[in-house]
């Protein structure tokens, strides 16, 4: 199982690649500017939070666009990649009414697999002066918190996800289980 994380400045992508490695995963960190034919024949691909308002900056987001648009295996959006993800969709994402910075109640309002077995709601940590303002039409919402329609959301027929919330974070309640949940996924998809 091959699942790499997307580099996009963020301040936690470390993170995302320890946690995946300490659930058993072939991982590395690729820089946004890697081309897609270096990582196409992976079984799954995180695209990491980043600097601040690089979700909003298609130049800045390097290659992201084009992953998303051609990858045939699972992807995982964090913070400026679930940003970004919307855009790229044809949905929308700016700054929030109300930023959200440090630990959040999160409500699951789907299951779908990346839940699958966590209770209905839990904290979260936050770090997001964006979000996503409009979803794309190929999307819906599995969760929100208080502050944020769009804390999670997946693409109606692919294996596209993503969080607006820090999964990678150990203040995050069960993002570890959330991480092992998207490696089965892409799992399961790779089996399809």
């Amino acid at each position: 199982m091959r699942i790499y994380v997307v580099d996009n400045g963020g301040q936690w992508t470390h993170r995302e690649w320890r946690v995946l490695r300490e659930l058993g995963v072939e991982t590395k960190r690729i820089p946004n500017t890697t081309p897609f034919e270096d990582i196409n024949d992976l079984d799954g691909l995180v695209l990491s939070g980043g600097a601040p308002r690089i979700g909003l900056s298609a130049e800045k987001m390097g290659n992201n666009r084009e992953y998303l648009e051609k990858a045939d295996y699972p992807i995982l959006g964090i913070c400026a990649g679930h940003q970004f993800m919307a855009i790229v969709f044809g949905g929308d994402a700016g700054p929030a009414e109300i930023p959200e910075f440090g630990e959040t109640r999160v409500y699951v309002d789907e299951e779908d697999g990346l839940f699958r077995g966590l209770p209905e709601t839990f904290i979260a940590w936050e770090s997001h002066n964006d979000e996503v303002t409009r979803v794309p039409d190929a999307f819906s919402v599995l969760a929100h918190s208080d502050n944020c329609r769009v804390q999670a959301m997946k693409h109606h027929e692919r294996p596209l996800y993503g969080l607006q919330f820090h999964p990678e974070v150990n203040n995050t309640e069960h993002g570890k289980d959330i991480f092992a949940n998207f490696v089965e996924i892409c799992r399961e998809y790779e089996r399809e």
